[in-house]
């Protein structure tokens, strides 16, 4: 009997040659777009797009009709609200930098849609990401690095759990992302030559201050920019405008590049320095997830990643208390963030990643 899977169709390119790939493969194909935007005007989804407008369904549903596979849409407004907006909003207000498409990932993509997936016979779902699925010889499941470095997306699947991973398949992890756009064209997918979407799907005009206003009423307080030593140096608009490392916009006249290196919600002050001062030998992490490994119990070496964009570092690992990790890195990173992923790489493989505190 041929294995039923549930494909998470975004109306882009790669969750449409996912589809078909595994149709290919010989697998039951459904495909399914998740609803997961809120109630706003007409105007306002077209324009947000992305993977979460009405324009993702439109083309979704076509590339469905051309792959001769059923499809459905599931409305998941409310685990996105709870789990993604809420999160976001939370972060930014207590000082932190999140990572909404992790948290989409885990609870809403994987959680919610696996549950609902399996509700109605699937064994299987399945994603456009550029990543891989291996099982280890020690029994575990881990996600691997893509034949591609440069479309990699393993860093926003490292809090998958084992459960989720072993129900999951990523065809398009195999390929470049030149393949996947030729395979489109081959078989005359109409969205082949669709643009990436970049930004937060749920943020399109990337004014998170703004959003995070209209969405929870939050009114920015102003506060102190503050140095090492404590001197003010001049006053923020509030602290959910900033992050850390960051240089550009902060309004401050001292003469020369300056920069965020922490943020203190307590007592609502930005605290300034030079370009060496955001550089950092350590951080910590909690709200782990294992992977390759069940987990740490003596020091380990691993590759970190400390953002989306970044390259990794070669450092050593260790297990600081119950829950808490501490990573070292050979030398200095920059830009630490709180509330932004670490994800730990042995070779190809996630060994594991927290958030880092």
């Amino acid at each position: 009997m041929r294995k039923k899977v549930v494909v998470g169709m975004s109306g882009g390119v790669d969750s449409s040659v996912a589809a078909y790939l595994l149709k290919e493969q010989g697998y039951d194909v459904i495909g399914v777009t998740m609803q997961i935007w809120q109630d706003e005007s007409q105007e306002q989804i077209e324009e947000n797009g992305g993977c979460c407008g009405i324009t993702a369904v439109d083309d979704a549903r076509r590339v469905a009709a051309q792959l001769d596979i059923p499809y459905y849409v599931m409305n998941f407004k409310n685990e996105f609200k709870e789990n993604v907006i809420d999160y976001f909003t939370d972060e930014y207000i207590n000082g932190r930098t999140p990572n909404p498409c992790i948290a989409c990932n885990r609870y809403v993509k994987w959680d919610s849609l696996l549950r609902r997936s399996m509700d109605i016979g699937a064994d299987y779902i399945a994603t456009g990401h550029y990543a891989r699925i291996s099982k280890l010889p020690n029994g575990r499941y881990a996600v691997r690095n893509s034949v591609t470095a440069k479309k990699d997306q393993t860093y926003a699947l490292y809090n998958l759990t084992q459960e989720q991973l072993s129900h999951t398949l990523m065809p398009v992890g195999e390929y470049t992302k030149d393949e996947i756009r030729a395979i489109a064209s081959k078989i005359g997918i109409q969205v082949a030559n669709k643009p990436d979407s970049m930004e937060i799907c749920f943020v399109p005009d990337n004014d998170y201050a703004g959003f995070i206003s209209r969405e929870t009423g939050y009114v920015s307080t102003p506060g102190n920019f503050v140095d090492l030593d404590g001197n003010i140096l001049g006053q923020h608009r509030g602290i959910i405008h900033y992050t850390v490392g960051q240089r550009k916009g902060l309004g401050l006249a001292v003469g020369h590049p300056v920069f965020v290196v922490a943020i203190r919600p307590d007592t609502n002050e930005v605290v300034i320095g030079e370009n060496e001062d955001v550089f950092s030998s350590k951080l910590y992490a909690d709200r782990l997830n294992f992977m390759s490994v069940e987990s740490i119990e003596a020091p380990v070496r691993a590759k970190a990643k400390i953002r989306y964009s970044h390259e990794g570092a070669e450092c050593t690992v260790r297990m600081a208390d119950t829950g808490l990790l501490e990573c070292v890195f050979d030398e200095k990173q920059r830009a630490v963030t709180p509330g932004q992923a670490l994800v730990l790489y042995d070779g190809d493989y996630i060994l594991g990643g927290g958030t880092i505190i």
